[in-house]
């Protein structure tokens, strides 16, 4: 069915917009890891809404849904150079989905901190490929139209974003687990308690720190249980003495904000798994932070 003659309105234009919104942020968040960025691309898929003839668009939400998965891969693409020269470990940017509960309403899958982590490894055609069939749904045949190949490519660029995956990432522990080992693991961080921390982590655990080149934050990987128990014992004496702990929640996942004087300096994501944390994500990058603190604080 056509949208009708009314359609070049701006006013039904703008409603149907605002309608598919979520949908369209929620698909640019996941394959850009930017809220920042991902409000760009709405913002221009609004302006090209804006611009189109909208009485020869059959299905308003699947044009947008096109547009803006289009302008994202571009976006990705550009993105991609820029991280390669990014000072130390390139993270995703928080969101706070408590604020924003349409985010993860539809499919949580590719929200987690970790995958969307995982997912920038994938080139930016597989990953809209994969957020579009495992986080919304979408037929083969669709997301085909939507990317411009064939069905039979689409099923193969999701089935290698699947196979990276689960090559890359083991199954993650229930909601109750996950949160028990963040606790546990952030008092034993606190007070040095290497006997513990080493409890907790994984033998291959790796801790990853986004600082985006500030001054403290390590700009490598630590790998594996005692070197990240060590770097973590001899890291507490700095940072924990007058910081604040306050739990948050951060893609769909508890998480812990750490401030010192009032100022947020590290928000803490853990991906754990039946054997215990397998990766820790540390944001401190402060343009990260500021968005993120700002949706918190309403």
């Amino acid at each position: 069915m056509r949208a009708g003659d009314d359609t070049g309105s701006l006013d039904r234009a703008t409603r149907e917009f605002m309608a598919a919104r979520p949908r369209l942020f929620g698909i640019a968040y996941r394959v850009l890891g930017s809220a920042t960025e991902a409000e760009d691309v709405v913002q221009e898929a609004w302006l090209r809404w804006q611009r189109t003839d909208r009485t020869e668009i059959v299905d308003p939400v699947a044009f947008l849904v096109t547009v803006t998965s289009r302008l994202a891969i571009n976006v990705a693409q550009s993105a991609r150079k820029r991280h390669e020269t990014y000072t130390g470990p390139w993270l995703p940017e928080p969101v706070d989905t408590t604020r924003d509960p349409q985010l993860g309403a539809e499919r949580a899958e590719a929200l987690d901190m970790a995958v969307l982590f995982l997912l920038e490894k994938l080139n930016p055609v597989e990953r809209a490929a994969y957020v579009l069939r495992e986080a919304f749904d979408y037929p083969y045949r669709q997301i085909a139209e939507m990317l411009e190949t064939s069905e039979a490519n689409t099923r193969q660029l999701v089935s290698r974003a699947r196979r990276h995956l689960s090559a890359e990432r083991r199954e993650p522990a229930s909601p109750e687990a996950h949160r028990r080992l963040l606790e546990v693991f952030l008092a034993a961080a606190q007070n040095g308690d290497l006997a513990t921390l080493e409890d907790v982590l994984t033998a291959d655990v790796v801790s990853y720190t986004d600082g985006g080149g500030i001054r403290g934050a390590s700009r490598i990987p630590v790998l594996g249980r005692l070197h990240v128990a060590k770097y973590l014992a001899a890291f507490a004496p700095r940072f924990w003495p007058g910081a604040e702990v306050r739990e948050v929640e951060a893609n769909g996942r508890p998480a812990m904000l750490v401030s010192s004087g009032g100022k947020a300096v590290a928000l803490l994501n853990i991906e754990a798994s039946e054997r215990g944390i397998e990766r820790l994500l540390w944001v401190m990058n402060p343009a990260k932070l500021a968005p993120y603190v700002a949706s918190l604080d309403g």
